[in-house]
């Protein structure tokens, strides 16, 4: 059943950094229910093209994006701006183990859906909210999405080429890196607050910034910052840290180098048949490669120019040098290794044809992770579930349907 067995979540999140979240939690054997919007569901429903295939290889209107990150869920319709609906929301909330949601700060204590509202019906509840900039402070009540919050932490002022190069400028990372950084940490606080539950017997709030998640992931360039009062600037694919740790042209494309210790570098330079180099004073210690960076790069780069990618990896690999094509993400799905931990695999959908998914990465010896539940079409489970949850009759049910506080 998965280590959180008998978890249940209340997700009224929509995007990405929520979803991301409750996504993970539910992998790990948690019940949740997720709340849309009737009619329209989470935005990224319609974040197509490219769109979920039938059984019949059709284009559905189910955007690969939500598929993406809402497996193993239950959809419930439920518009909670009616008193009805807020009445269904809350009692849920009372058999909930927690509740997460991203709406602009103020919207659901409006509707008593707020976390002073619903730990008065359950104490133990934990709460988790998810927002740009934070429940406080100048920018608290600003939208934001996650793009914006990779300019603003300063992610994009170290992500690119330098200026005055080739290609120079800021440059967003390819997936909604700030997003999903937010999301995990939401997963990690909410399991803190279930541990800290089990002593106390209260649950907690947990307020959670997109902004302040990026800026605590900068890391090492942070503190690069913080210790010597100097920005970091884009490198490209260079490491501010270590040298030599970037890409290099190769014969016919690029090898990603990454020599991360003094031993590894001597190592490199044996195999490259350039052990001269490994013994210049200006590179025996990491700090003098980093010091006489622009040098060793140029030497580097003559190097790897003289073989092909292939025939380096097979020659570094054996030397115990950390390297590595840059694939595409075709080229990821046909890497031997990728293909051995079965990290894509497909569930039956709902509308039909087999849906591909790309597995959870936590591995455990014991609490094997089981995927049994596709990312939902809209509505699909909410009948069952205020049947089984909340006891209302097909009546009540019906009533319900008939004046729009369901689908």
């Amino acid at each position: 059943m998965g280590p959180l067995a008998g978890i249940k979540v209340l997700d009224l999140s929509r995007i990405l950094a929520g979803p991301w979240a409750t996504q993970l939690l539910a992998d790990l054997g948690a019940t949740v229910w997720k709340i849309e919007k009737p009619g329209s569901g989470d935005d990224t429903r319609h974040w197509g093209p490219p769109w979920v295939k039938d059984g019949k290889g059709k284009p559905t209107a189910e955007a690969a994006y939500f598929a993406s990150t809402n497996r193993g869920k239950r959809s419930l319709a439920i518009d909670f701006t009616k008193p009805a609906g807020q009445q269904i929301i809350r009692s849920l909330a009372m058999r909930a183990d927690v509740f997460i949601e991203n709406f602009k700060v103020g919207t659901l204590k409006k509707y008593r859906l707020g976390y002073e509202s619903l730990k008065g019906v359950n104490p133990k509840i934990v709460y988790c909210s998810i927002s740009a900039f934070g429940q406080d402070g100048p920018a608290a009540q600003d939208p934001g999405y996650d793009a914006m919050i990779q300019a603003m932490s300063g992610l994009m002022s170290v992500t690119g080429v330098p200026d005055g190069e080739p290609g120079g400028g800021p440059v967003k990372v390819g997936v909604a890196v700030s997003d999903l950084i937010t999301g995990l940490y939401a997963a990690i606080g909410i399991l803190a607050a279930l541990h800290e539950r089990e002593q106390s017997g209260r649950g907690d709030y947990i307020d959670l910034a997109l902004l302040d998640t990026q800026v605590a992931a900068l890391a090492n360039q942070a503190l690069n910052y913080l210790v010597s009062g100097k920005p970091p600037v884009r490198r490209g694919t260079a490491h501010p840290n270590i040298v030599p740790y970037q890409a290099f042209p190769t014969r016919d494309s690029w090898l990603m180098l990454a020599v991360g210790n003094d031993r590894q570098f001597t190592d490199f330079c044996k195999a490259a048949g350039a052990a001269k180099l490994a013994k210049d004073p200006r590179f025996t210690t990491n700090a003098g490669r980093v010091k006489h960076r622009a040098a060793l790069v140029t030497a580097v780069e003559t190097l790897c120019r003289k073989r092909t990618t292939r025939d380096w990896v097979k020659l570094l690999t054996r030397a115990k040098v950390p390297c590595g094509p840059i694939n595409s993400i075709a080229d990821v799905f046909k890497e031997p290794q990728v293909r051995h931990r079965g990290l894509r695999f497909e569930l039956p959908h709902a509308l039909g044809g087999q849906l591909p998914q790309v597995k959870n990465p936590l591995f455990f010896s014991r609490s094997a992770i089981k995927y049994s539940i596709p990312p939902p079409v809209l509505g699909a489970d909410t009948r069952a579930v205020l049947s089984e949850e909340l006891g209302l009759s097909s009546a009540e049910i019906l009533s319900l349907l008939a004046d729009g506080t369901v689908a």
